[in-house]
């Protein structure tokens, strides 16, 4: 009896086996939820991966974005002292192209005004004064630079001399220490040395106090005799000889330098070039036109004032004189440099909606930029012209072209010009009073500065010549240099 209770009892707490337990239907459904859950967290655990990921891709490309510009730079190390310099100059190379794109300025080109003897700058305003009745003066300084149309080398000396907390905004930044130089500039008054005579002296004549020739000699000399030009040959050098005579006896010795010129009418191909020089504009002789943009006041079709009869290319002026001067609403002048025709000019000028501006001794004339600040629109008439800034300047809106031999056509030329709309007149006025502060020199980002942008963006030019000069063996004396490009020459018409 109690051998069956124990059996009993053992049958009761007896516990299942593995096999069983593990076939039950509710072990089956509890592995099933396992499974489902670490399946649903390995799912949870790559999406938050991915997630992390693209969040720190975003952060990342905001921090390289608005961190590590050229500019942020600047910023950061402000910030940050310990900011190395070497890690500022990792960020730049690994920026320059970006800095590129985006046209950046770069580091200004460092310029070394020569100091010259005072006989190649204000000796030269001095014999220009004494030859025209002026007192002799001990302090040369003080004398005033005349007025005329190639001032741009007394522009360029001034702001040279101005010290660098005037010049903010300047392309170029002035050194006292030549070691320091990108560029040197040689401040000779060429074009004033060539007219300081009023006329050039007879034969048998006793000679002048002054002589141009002389003092363009000296000046090369001294040039010569000097370390920094001996070293590359003078091609880190910027002359100005707007005048197209300005030089013409040593033009030869001075060829390989930066020459700043309004043209190259009168230079040969292996003298000047747009690759290697600078085409300044003339200095304006006719007041700024200060009204608004509008035909109301101009009634005159088309004005010239001018001498007739020039030279070379410039005969054509005759040409068209003998076309226009009895044509309606056309007034074209003979007239020569002096006060009374300036002010005739300028109210000529700013009473007309065209000016012409046919060629003269070379492709270009003053005329062009009288016409620009008086907002008549040129008319331009000379074939082989060279224009100032042109990388800057499109002048087809703000200038009409006209070839010489159409010109020339009877009734051609007013034709056009009576066929163009008043709103077409006031877009090209618009244009010109955009564009006019780039052709006076006493702007304060003027004339001035866009000459000192144009000689720098000639430095790397100036580099590569000066290194393969040095590398060169022989070179064939009757192979034109390179720099020898796009020199335009001046027509001659002579006949209708």
């Amino acid at each position: 009896m109690s051998s069956e209770l124990r059996s009993s009892k053992a049958k009761k707490t007896a516990k299942p086996s593995s096999s069983s337990s593990t076939n039950s239907p509710h072990a089956r459904r509890r592995r099933q939820i396992l499974t489902q859950f670490l399946s649903m967290a390995r799912k949870s655990s790559l999406l938050k991966q991915s997630l992390a990921t693209i969040v720190g891709v975003l952060v990342l490309y905001a921090f390289l974005n608005n961190f590590l510009t050229p500019a942020a730079t600047s910023r950061l190390e402000n910030a940050f002292p310990s900011f190395s310099s070497a890690a500022s100059n990792s960020i730049s190379h690994v920026f320059v192209s970006r800095e590129n794109q985006l046209n950046f300025p770069g580091k200004p080109v460092k310029v070394y005004l020569y100091d010259l003897p005072k006989r190649f700058t204000y000796g030269v305003i001095k014999h220009h004064s004494l030859a025209r009745g002026g007192r002799p003066d001990d302090d040369v300084s003080k004398l005033k630079y005349p007025g005329h149309q190639h001032m741009g080398e007394w522009y360029l000396f001034q702001d040279l001399l101005k010290p660098e907390s005037e010049r903010v905004g300047s392309p170029v930044e002035k050194v006292l220490d030549p070691e320091e130089a990108d560029l040197f500039y040689v401040p000779f008054f060429s074009s004033l040395s060539l007219i300081v005579n009023q006329a050039r002296p007879a034969s048998g004549s006793e000679k002048p106090l002054y002589s141009d020739e002389e003092n363009q000699v000296a000046l090369i000399e001294w040039l010569e005799a000097q370390e920094y030009w001996k070293r590359n040959n003078g091609r880190d050098h910027v002359i100005m000889a707007s005048d197209p005579n300005a030089l013409y006896k040593v033009i030869d010795r001075v060829k390989n330098s930066v020459l700043l010129v309004c043209d190259f009418g009168r230079l040969k191909e292996d003298q000047g070039s747009l690759v290697k020089d600078v085409i300044v504009p003339y200095s304006h002789r006719i007041n700024t036109y200060t009204g608004d943009i509008s035909v109301e006041n101009r009634n005159t079709l088309l004005f010239f004032m001018g001498n007739r009869f020039r030279k070379e290319g410039g005969k054509i002026r005759d040409l068209l004189f003998q076309l226009l001067e009895n044509e309606e609403d056309v007034i074209v002048k003979h007239g020569t440099q002096s006060r009374v025709s300036r002010r005739a000019a300028t109210q000529g000028m700013h009473t007309s909606k065209f000016c012409l501006n046919p060629a003269g001794d070379t492709p270009s004339a003053c005329r062009l930029f009288d016409s620009i600040v008086s907002m008549c629109v040129p008319v331009i008439v000379s074939d082989s012209i060279e224009l100032p800034f042109e990388d800057v300047i499109d002048y087809r809106k703000i200038a009409i072209f006209v070839e010489s031999n159409a010109a020339l056509k009877p009734g051609f030329l007013v034709s056009v010009l009576r066929g163009i709309p008043t709103e077409r007149i006031l877009e090209y006025q618009t244009e010109l009073n955009e564009v006019k502060h780039y052709f006076q020199y006493g702007e304060p980002n003027g004339t001035v500065n866009e000459i000192w942008r144009q000689i720098a963006q000639k430095l790397p030019f100036i580099k590569l010549t000066i290194n393969r000069d040095r590398r060169l063996v022989k070179r064939d004396s009757n192979v034109r240099d390179c720099s020898c490009l796009c020199s335009n020459q001046t027509g001659i018409i002579t006949s209708l």
